[in-house]
């Protein structure tokens, strides 16, 4: 148990104790815990998957004051877990449309929207106007960047990660116990752990992970329970099992004072060997429409490799192509199919695979070897958009 986050505010109108009144008669919550949450300043990073979830219950339970920020826009695949949007709101900023959500939850709650990108720039002013962070962004240079200014701020944050059927929750609060760095002290290798978007998510995982990243920011406004500082709690949807795992301090990793400069950099979109690998052996989707053209007139040929997965690949595809996932190339399995007196085009869905299969190609000899830059979403886009994108 620690201390509560914030100071009780003076009152409750009649009209919010009405609103409220099943968190004022548990004990542990009562007036004052309420007071709290309605004194509290939260910002939730990203209007998303975990945002959309936490947001909502921030504002029902009564936050006072929510932040929102984020940069995107509402794309239809979104609406298969972001509920805070609905089919009206695509092509409106999220920030915007999440504002509209709160405050048809709740109208007492203030929002304040930041419909700007977190950077290097903004985000030790953004994190300052607020006493708790909500971190569930699904990029690791986003992750490290929050925890930095975080550390850097005395201020604590709720973490939380989906893929597939399995998320994670955290608090993480340097001066109470363990930080990100000291569960994660360097990103993994590029490549390594997809996103979303590559791997998909279960949309009702959203909730789950949302809500209880939304518990833990309850019971540090208010000061009650056991928060998840120093321990990871790990959810297993197809197994319906909740582990959890203690995250401790490491001694060689040091808070951090400042800002790094470059977090993309650090941690890497792509292996130092892909990019090495895509320098100069990449096309754009408007260049290989040109090659397929030639190929269907008898002229050039080449072997088009989608190096997506087979689900994927249903969904939609460049004409053309045959599937041999990324792993079949780095096990050498594909080898079997391609033949080096063929040049190779290789495309995924964004390009970022396809350049850790092109280093591969290269290295065994498929010199001439390319890929295609943005992927199937790139052509999808710019060249067929009677496909669905996803």
């Amino acid at each position: 148990m620690v201390a509560p986050l914030v100071e009780p505010a003076d009152e409750l109108t009649i009209d919010e104790v009405r609103r409220y009144s099943r968190h004022l008669i548990i004990p542990d919550v009562g007036m004052t815990g309420q007071k709290r949450l309605k004194n509290a300043k939260v910002l939730v990073i990203g209007a998303g998957g975990l945002g959309s979830p936490a947001l909502l219950y921030l504002a029902a339970a009564g936050v006072g004051t929510l932040g929102i920020i984020d940069d995107d826009v509402v794309d239809e695949s979104n609406l298969q877990r972001q509920i805070i949007h609905g089919q009206s709101d695509i092509d409106k900023p999220k920030a915007l449309s999440a504002a509209e959500s709160v405050a048809e939850t709740n109208p007492y709650v203030k929002t304040i929207v930041h419909q700007e990108r977190l950077d290097n720039d903004n985000v030790l002013d953004i994190f300052s106007q607020y006493d708790l962070i909500l971190d569930g962004t699904d990029n690791f240079a986003t992750r490290y960047l929050v925890n930095d200014a975080a550390v850097i701020l005395g201020k604590p944050y709720v973490w939380g990660s989906i893929y597939r059927f399995e998320g994670q929750v955290s608090v993480f609060w340097a001066q109470e116990g363990p930080q990100y760095r000291d569960l994660y002290p360097e990103p993994p290798p590029p490549g390594m752990v997809p996103s979303c978007a590559e791997g998909g998510v279960l949309g009702v995982l959203c909730a789950s992970i949302g809500s209880i990243m939304v518990t833990e920011a309850i019971k540090l406004i208010t000061g009650i329970g056991d928060p998840l500082i120093g321990r990871l709690m790990v959810y297993d949807a197809l197994e319906m099992r909740y582990t959890t795992l203690r995250v401790r301090r490491s001694p060689d990793t040091a808070p951090p004072t400042e800002l790094m400069d470059d977090y993309v950099a650090f941690c890497g979109a792509v292996s130092e060997e892909a990019a090495e690998a895509a320098a100069g052996s990449t096309i754009s989707v408007q260049t290989l429409d040109g090659w397929l053209k030639e190929r269907a007139d008898g002229g050039r040929d080449f072997a088009l490799v989608d190096v997506r997965e087979p689900n994927e690949y249903e969904i939609n595809k460049i004409p053309g192509s045959v599937l041999i996932p990324k792993g079949d190339v780095l096990s050498g399995k594909a080898f079997e199919q391609l033949s080096q007196d063929k040049q190779v085009v290789l495309y995924c869905k964004s390009g970022v695979r396809s350049a850790e299969a092109l280093a591969v190609l290269k290295g065994a000899g498929y010199s001439d070897a390319v890929h295609v830059g943005g992927g199937v979403s790139a052509w999808v886009d710019q060249i067929d958009p009677s496909q669905p994108a996803y």
